[in-house]
């Protein structure tokens, strides 16, 4: 895909607030375990950056979905993992659903405030028995007068411990498992930096191996009340909005793995450049320069599908496929760019400060969030004729 001026303009802008508001306290938010969402996303959202394909009516750009991938590839740059995807998360993951099917009163509440950066938005999908398999959620919304009553428990939400929002998937039926499911916004908070929602507790914060800046936490929701009105589109099609919106979170998490292993190829030449070994540079074996060699060829090779996929879906396609196997090549690249780059810093490599080593934490994570690798394997062979698809 050509880039336009546009595309040029939107990455230098987001490259200098990465440079000047991002970078300089990575280090101090991941020993903090915790990023400042409401600051981070305001300056976001100041600059425009949080609404690039969302209706201008409500603050977005309305700009097509190939500027949501610039952003994606572009937020690589961050020195950790956690901050583009709590970031992801609130562009793309949470708001698209409300922003493709929810009432206009709906999208003034929530949606134009999450693109200005005022609210932090979460999507609570995952829960202690249900990751990959969504259709296995067991967390319930039941209808009394002009309200929903929600019970059920959510897990491994990101941005949730800050959140006012949460875009949430329940069962609003007893109908078929595909077919019984809403999209529901959940207040989290009384207001902005208010107290939790009457119903809603915090069960723990998680530790993670890697994604150490961002917050992840276990929700309870006890008789937690919402009104009628935040049901996103039609009740029962909730599924069905869940596995679109899937499909950019999936272009999403390809694009911005990209940029990262790119780095960390540029950082590894450098470094090994210089490390001296039996009277050579590292960089002087043969099998060494081989093995860099290959693993950029198959960073462009990853780049290629996804924004082949990324025009597709720009072109109005369905790209469940192309996005499923771009998620899947990015997951397992991840891993052996991490891997083979930290091998090659020896013991430097073993350092916890080593953005290798950041990476090889952080990138862990791909081939889990969003659809476990074995979960991509299975859609793209039933897209591709090889295995059943189960009825609703």
């Amino acid at each position: 895909m050509k880039l336009t001026h546009e595309h040029e303009q939107i990455r230098d802008t987001l490259k200098r607030y990465i440079d000047e508001h991002i970078n300089p306290h990575v280090d101090e938010w991941e020993a903090a375990e915790i990023f400042p969402a409401h600051q981070v996303f305001k300056g976001l959202g100041d600059l425009g950056l949080l609404g690039l394909t969302k209706p201008v009516e409500y603050g977005g750009m309305g700009l097509d979905y190939s500027y949501s991938m610039l952003m994606a590839e572009t937020m690589g740059l961050v020195n950790c993992g956690a901050i583009p995807m709590a970031v992801g998360v609130q562009t793309d993951m949470c708001t698209p659903a409300l922003a493709r099917f929810g009432s206009d009163e709906l999208k003034r509440e929530f949606l134009a405030p999450a693109i200005a950066g005022d609210m932090v938005g979460c999507i609570g999908v995952s829960e202690p028995g249900a990751g990959s398999d969504v259709a296995g959620i067991t967390s319930r919304a039941r209808r009394d007068g002009d309200d929903y009553v929600i019970s059920g428990q959510k897990m491994w939400i990101t941005n949730s411990l800050q959140a006012d929002w949460m875009c949430m998937l329940v069962n609003t039926g007893e109908g078929p498992m595909h077919k019984n499911k809403s999209l529901i916004i959940v207040p989290m908070r009384d207001g902005p930096n208010g107290q939790l929602t009457k119903g809603i507790s915090v069960a723990q914060k998680i530790r993670k191996i890697g994604m150490n800046a961002s917050d992840t936490g276990l929700i309870y929701f006890d008789e937690v009340r919402v009104p009628a009105r935040n049901l996103i589109g039609q009740e029962g099609q909730g599924f069905i909005y869940q596995m679109q919106q899937f499909q950019e979170e999936r272009l999403w998490a390809a694009a911005n793995a990209i940029t990262g292993m790119e780095v960390a190829i540029r950082e590894t030449i450098e470094y090994t450049r210089q490390r001296k070994m039996f009277g050579a540079t590292l960089l002087d074996q043969q099998w060494v320069q081989f093995k860099l060699v290959e693993l950029q060829t198959e960073v462009e090779a990853l780049r290629a599908l996804t924004w082949k996929a990324g025009e597709r879906y720009v072109a109005g396609e369905d790209v469940l496929q192309w996005a499923s196997m771009a998620k899947l090549k990015a997951g397992r690249l991840t891993r052996e760019v991490a891997d083979t780059c930290l091998q090659f810093w020896g013991g430097m490599g073993f350092t916890w400060d080593n953005r290798v080593s950041r990476l090889y934490r952080d990138g862990r994570l791909g081939s889990i969030g969003g659809g476990a690798d074995e979960v991509m394997l299975g859609i793209i062979a039933k897209t591709m004729g090889l295995a059943k698809r189960h009825a609703a």
